[in-house]
């Protein structure tokens, strides 16, 4: 596998909503195999909507998404599986968190015996071994999350799209998840595109952040963090962090202010 060829490829995405929104504009975008990306803009931008037609829940107005797949385009998300995060766990109150993580393979047909390996296992890496037979109301905001994060693992996605996932939680509880997300992604090698308006989220995660515009968004740049991994509060603390802080926080703020390219 060619990890620096692109999964899937946004070209000249227009979209317009029926209530007259117009959310993205000549939206360009390729996302690179086993990488980790991040969008990064102010609120409105768009980002959720990137997110919501790479997983082909919603339709560009114009322009086009292709997957690649065996060196040809292929314009539709039917057929690739993705996992997806959103800002709210939207657990099942009525199952317990193997219940919630087993629900995917449930739905592709798995019988339970079938999908307990992997549930467990994955329930394991998300540091919830202890409370697999717990309900979603006795649990925390961040265990939550990594129930929802292990459930979007479950069927094993190409690509895993992650919309503001930790924007609630606080500092703590937002710091740990950061470090156990990359360690579950450099553990599973899954492409990641996570969504964030926080500068400081985006540079401690992701390979390559892209800057986007205000509504309609576009692509107004984008910034390489060449930090190796793992990251951890060393990093957090160097004036590594601090400077590509400093240089996509410039970015930021010239997009909003409609500048030239990054």
């Amino acid at each position: 596998m060619n990890r620096s060829s692109p999964i899937v490829r946004l070209c000249s995405i227009d979209k317009l909503f029926p209530n007259g929104t117009h959310a993205l504009a000549e939206f360009t975008l390729e996302v690179k195999r086993g990488e980790f990306l991040a969008l990064l803009g102010p609120s409105g931008c768009g980002k959720s909507t990137v997110l919501r037609l790479i997983a082909g829940l919603t339709q560009p107005t114009g322009g086009a998404v292709a997957w690649s797949d065996a060196g040809e385009a292929d314009s539709s998300a039917e057929g690739h599986d993705i996992g997806f995060v959103f800002q709210e766990p939207t657990l099942m109150p009525w199952a317990t968190v193997a219940g919630n993580v087993a629900l995917p393979l449930r739905l592709k047909g798995k019988s339970r015996p079938e999908a307990a390996a992997r549930v467990a296992a994955l329930i394991g890496r998300v540091g919830l071994a202890d409370f697999v037979d717990v309900f979603p109301r006795e649990l925390s905001g961040g265990m939550k999350m990594r129930v929802s994060i292990a459930r979007a693992l479950a069927t094993g996605p190409e690509i895993l799209l992650m919309d503001e996932p930790f924007a609630a939680l606080d500092e703590i509880t937002r710091f740990k998840l950061n470090n156990d997300l990359l360690d579950l992604w450099q553990a599973l090698g899954t492409t990641v595109v996570f969504v964030t308006h926080t500068v400081f989220e985006s540079v401690y995660l992701a390979q390559r952040i892209v800057v986007m515009t205000p509504r309609p968004g576009r692509v107004f740049g984008e910034v390489a963090i060449e930090a190796p991994y793992p990251r951890g509060e060393d990093f957090r603390g160097s004036m590594d962090y601090a400077s590509y802080c400093s240089k996509v926080a410039t970015a930021l703020s010239a997009a909003a202010a409609g500048g030239g390219e990054a």
